[in-house]
């Protein structure tokens, strides 16, 4: 309820040139209207009126500077005099502004300023379409269904980033029409709806090119990965080594995803995979899921299992599966083998001495006092360490490497050491493990990769990569290093996450706030956007660390095509349309999707009583609202005629509005209404509406675009919000049956196929290998949708609904049912809020 205070606020506004709606809009938002008054108060110019378009930008600075800690006064002013001087006339370039202020200073020089702003900038007509051409020419764009995504790509680009929307549109639509002929004859967006992932068998280009909405399609043909060696071009020590490994491979791509079964995945892994999986594919190669389990202090069951499951939820096959236990022996013979070439010893010194020779505390590294010791000794003293004679950190495997070399790789890097741990695989029989530097090249080479492809933090670590393996003389993988992938305002480390979750700031690694894959998936993300969101942003050497509203847009734009669309309401108002009898319903048809037929259509009940979103009403009219008030009449989505509000109830308490009384337009001159609101109608035989009893809606974790490094502080308090008054139309039940009848039938499809073509293990001890199974594919998020103007959502695992178990014949909701949804995310980007 608004307070009197508000009313003179909304007339200081609408002084300085924001239309009476803007004003009230601005005045619900109690941050960025005080400091909206603080421009005015201190602006003669803003004071005495300016024209409604830099009133509307004032009060977007206002926004923008709301959610901003880094903006003084004086560079607020600076924006200011710029919105004044016509040199700030878009949202997007105020936001642009606020951003560059964040982290530099007012100069003389307005050079930085007016580019990162695009101030002043100008781009002829021709060369909009030129871009446009060349962008559907290198992306392979194949019809008008890319039509939306291309538009979107355009404008993210840094040529056009401040070129006219409207004249990238016209252009991108005048380049499309000229290409694929005109619009409607193009066929609409095939059924990708509910599944679980768009499948891609690995080995097929084709298959794995149909990714839905990723403009890109030649990721793995340009750029770091175009320029890739091809087979048996990696140099060796000796002809017979490349001779050796092509035999095996027969000249194919070869790689592998070797995560550490210490966590779960997050998604800067789903790059990884991407680009792993991704380019094997490509090239009609294999890709092996390894887990690299040489620290049985930190590995669990759950790590394995999650992460074979996550792999395959993005859309991959692993061709093998293997561990780097499977070769522990082998990699035992080849450390023997070290130490019998002298080039490697045991060392005996505490882990500070080793940090103190290693020049971890000077910056040079010095001899240890174990590095001449005779190879018969240090072979001696391996077998000791091997048969359990020291206890963990009284002796460790050092390769003896080069002590004079500038890269820190190269001073003498520990090969093995003992842990005091039964493995999950090989039990107690082993009590030294390999380290990864000695473990990861040498696996590589023992399983005939030939693209060990990594991120940027152990570029460092391809010398001592090729180093060990020319050292035992054995086939050399090249190691080719990309950017990783990182989200602004969100974390990633295990140990900070783990620490969220012991101490109930989260709930759990799955808690959808989260950038774990199990969150996202949880979420209702569905896998194909997180592939499109992935293959967008090309793979260079360059680390990526991206906005998360453009992640949030790629699922947006995603979602637009895939999900069928409900009528939905948030916060219900009841309305009785008078006009109607109490007995009577009339059922609609309406579709599931407007441009894609082929999602079906709903059955709904049209009756006396409906609700309407309680934000849809107000009592009081103005020229620029559209939607109902007394004595205003509105469109009903797809219900048979408009209605009129004729009076309405409040309570006598609160003043709140409790009922709304309207008449349907059903006879005489029809009146056509300016605009249309969604609507559930109450009609108990039907089942209608669907109440849900939670729906969690999730805004950002963290406060700050970069977490600091007290991270728990920078949580913000409304992460998480739980309404529990939403209602959906009846449709929902039949929705969901069919999305989880079609991810069932496709993760069966996918698994017997899988577990056909691939090997899923190797000479492992024991019988704890994950294996593909089609309940890794299936979840209560595969039941996705849109609610109409109001968000995308999917059904929560915590949702309990005995119609979508397996074999149920019922449609209806059942006692002991618990409808809980997640908005996967919002209808349109908050600018506010990014």
């Amino acid at each position: 309820m608004s307070k009197p205070e508000d009313g003179d606020i909304v007339s200081l506004f609408v002084s300085i040139g924001l239309t009476k709606g803007k004003a009230e809009e601005a005045v619900k938002a109690p941050k960025s209207a005080t400091i909206l008054k603080d421009i005015i108060n201190n602006s003669s110019s803003v004071k005495s009126g300016v024209d409604d378009k830099k009133a509307t930008l004032l009060s977007a600075l206002s926004i923008a500077l709301s959610k901003s800690a880094g903006v003084n006064s004086s560079r607020r002013d600076y924006i200011v005099k710029a919105i004044l001087d016509a040199k700030l006339v878009s949202v997007d370039q105020i936001f642009a502004a606020v951003k560059f202020f964040e982290s530099h200073e007012i100069t003389e020089d307005d050079t930085d300023f007016n580019k990162e702003c695009g101030v002043g900038f100008t781009i002829a007509p021709e060369r909009i379409n030129t871009v446009v051409e060349d962008y559907i020419t290198s992306n392979n764009i194949s019809g008008w269904a890319s039509l939306g995504p291309t538009i979107n790509s355009l404008k993210s680009t840094q040529e056009l980033r401040w070129a006219s929307p409207l004249e990238v549109k016209n252009a991108t639509d005048k380049v499309f029409l000229d290409k694929f002929g005109p619009k409607e004859t193009a066929k609409p967006k095939g059924k990708v709806c509910s599944k679980s992932a768009p499948t891609q068998k690995l080995g097929s280009k084709s298959e794995f090119a149909t990714v839905q909405d990723a403009p890109r399609k030649s990721v793995f043909e340009e750029g770091f990965l175009g320029a890739l060696h091809r087979p048996g071009e990696n140099p060796q020590m000796r002809p017979e080594l490349r001779d050796a490994h092509l035999a095996v491979t027969g000249g194919q791509v070869w790689t592998r995803f070797p995560p550490e079964p210490n966590g779960f995945l997050h998604i800067g892994h789903s790059k990884a995979i991407f680009v792993n999986f991704g380019y094997a594919a490509h090239n009609n190669g294999r890709c092996y899921l390894r887990y690299d389990d040489t620290n049985p202090e930190k590995e669990e069951a759950k790590y394995f299992e999650s992460i074979l499951e996550m792999v395959r939820w993005l859309g991959f096959e692993p061709w093998k599966i293997t561990y780097s236990s499977d070769y522990f022996q082998e990699l035992y013979d080849l450390a023997v083998e070290l130490i019998k070439r002298d080039k490697a010893y045991v060392c005996h010194c505490t882990q500070e001495e080793i940090k103190v020779d290693r020049g971890e505390k000077k910056g040079k590294p010095r001899p240890c006092a174990h590095r001449t010791r005779p190879v018969e000794e240090s072979l001696a003293e391996f077998t000791n360490m091997r048969d359990g004679k020291y206890k963990p950190k009284e002796a460790n495997l050092r390769m003896k490497q080069d002590l004079d070399d500038g890269n820190p790789q190269m001073w003498d890097l520990t090969a093995y050491r003992i842990l005091d741990s039964p493995h999950h695989r090989t039990g107690d029989k082993w009590t030294i493990y390999p380290t990864y530097d000695f473990t990861h090249c040498l696996v590589d080479s023992m399983e005939n990769i030939s693209h060990s492809l990594c991120t940027t933090e152990f570029i460092a670590s391809r010398q001592s990569y090729d180093w060990l393996c020319d050292a035992v003389e054995v086939y050399k993988p090249r190691q080719s290093e990309y950017g990783r992938l990182s989200l602004e305002g969100t974390i990633m480390s295990k140990r900070k996450i783990l620490q969220m979750v012991d101490e109930g700031h989260v709930n759990g690694w799955d808690d959808p706030r989260l950038y774990t894959l199990i969150s996202l998936r949880r979420r209702g993300v569905p896998p194909g956007a997180i592939i499109s969101f992935v293959s967008t942003l090309g793979v260079t050497t360059a680390p990526s660390t991206i906005e998360t509203a453009r992640f949030e847009e790629t699922v947006r734009q995603y979602l637009e095509g895939t999900a069928r669309r409900l009528l939905m309401v948030m916060k219900p108002l009841k309305v009785t349309i008078e006009n109607i009898p109490q007995d009577q319903v009339v059922f609609v048809e309406k579709p599931l999707h407007p441009k894609v037929p082929e999602l079906g259509t709903s059955r709904i009940p049209f009756t006396r009583t409906i609700y309407i979103e309680a934000d849809d009403f107000r009592t009081e009219d103005s020229k620029d609202y559209f939607r109902l008030a007394p004595g205003k009449t509105v469109g009903l989505f797809q219900a048979p005629h408009p209605i009129t509000c004729t009076s309405f109830k409040a309570d006598s308490s609160t003043g709140e509005i409790v009922e709304l009384i309207c008449k349907l337009e059903n006879e005489g001159p029809a009146k056509k209404p300016k605009a249309y609101i969604q609507w559930v109608a109450e009609h108990a035989p039907s089942g209608s509406p669907v109440r849900v009893d939670e729906t969690r809606i999730f805004n950002r974790l963290f406060k700050s675009d970069v977490v600091p490094k007290d991270f728990k502080a920078d949580i913000a308090s409304n992460s998480l919000e739980v309404v529990k008054t939403a209602m959906v139309e009846v449709g929902f039940w039949s929705l969901a049956k069919v999305a989880m009848a079609e991810a069932r039938k496709e993760a069966e499809e996918r698994t017997k196929k899988a577990t056909k073509e691939n090997e899923t293990g190797t000479h492992g001890l024991d019988d704890d290998t994950p294996v593909a199974t089609s309940a890794q594919l299936v979840g209560n998020e595969c039941v996705r949708f849109q609610g109409l103007r109001v968000g995308y959502f999917a059904l929560d695992k915590d949702a309990r609904m005995a119609a979508l178990t397996e074999g149920s014949t019922t449609s209806v909701r059942e006692q002991g049912d618990f409808l809980v949804l997640n908005r996967v995310v919002s209808l349109k980007e908050d600018a506010g809020k990014s």
